[in-house]
């Protein structure tokens, strides 16, 4: 179970400082040795809601974004999150008549484009727009919708061409997925296994949740640094290239 704990601190540490790429490690890596994907899901979501707030609070602490009254982070954490948690249940309608390979690959594509945008702009002060906040949000959570990823590397390189410093975009981005999971990880126990769940899996699903958990409080310094050094824009873009390419990589093994 060490072993666990320390690949969901990796993943974690990455995502928390990144806003991005949890679940998109993770959950491939959970398959490839072996686990059921009825035990990573609800994992992720556990573990997605638990270290999100966590590393949100952390995010907040450290100066990387405002969660006060009245504050633009605080506005935009809201809309984001809303409008996941709306984007995200009206997508399970059209997930279900698409293939698992044209959702791959729309994701991926997706994110691979929004990275080279973001990296084409990094000399580029962009003007911040609700506007494109909104459209960001109605994306990224139509996207966590049909396929269960995507969602950070969308909302971090999102706000960043909307006009929002990439050290905001981090922490918030972290904030509402958390947020997202709020919901959906008690909506997925209502439609499976209830409650039970915790104590038939708590030998899993607790070594993942407390790797990530650790991790939090690290990744929100990491940010801090990397702000510091004038790279996060960068990192972002590349990572947010990566994750995109990654996407259509798995995408060519999977059915039509």
């Amino acid at each position: 179970m060490l072993a666990l704990g320390c690949l969901s601190f990796a993943c974690e540490l990455i995502n928390a400082s990144l806003g991005m790429g949890y679940g998109t490690t993770l959950t491939p890596i959970l398959l490839i040795l072996g686990y059921p994907p009825l035990l990573i899901v609800p994992t992720v979501l556990f573990s997605g809601l638990v270290t999100g707030l966590v590393s949100g609070g952390f995010h907040h602490a450290f100066g990387n974004l405002s969660l006060r009254r009245g504050s633009r982070d605080r506005a935009v954490t809201l809309i984001l999150a809303s409008i996941g948690m709306m984007g995200s249940v009206g997508a399970v309608f059209v997930a279900r008549s698409v293939s698992a390979r044209s959702l791959e690959i729309y994701v991926g594509v997706m994110v691979l484009a929004m990275g080279i945008l973001v990296y084409a702009s990094r000399r580029r002060e962009l003007r911040f727009s609700y506007a494109r906040i909104l459209a960001v949000g109605v994306v990224a959570g139509f996207n966590k919708g049909i396929s269960g990823g995507g969602y950070g590397p969308l909302v971090v390189s999102g706000q960043i061409l909307s006009g929002q410093g990439a050290r905001n975009a981090v922490g918030i981005a972290c904030l509402t997925e958390g947020l997202i999971c709020l919901v959906g990880f008690p909506l997925y126990l209502l439609a499976n296994e209830g409650a039970g769940w915790f104590a038939a899996h708590a030998a899993f699903f607790l070594p993942v949740v407390l790797g990530a958990a650790v991790a939090a409080p690290l990744a929100s310094w990491v940010t801090r640094i990397l702000v510091k050094r004038g790279d996060l824009r960068v990192v972002v873009a590349l990572i947010t290239c990566v994750l995109g390419a990654w996407t259509l990589w798995r995408a060519v093994g999977l059915p039509g």
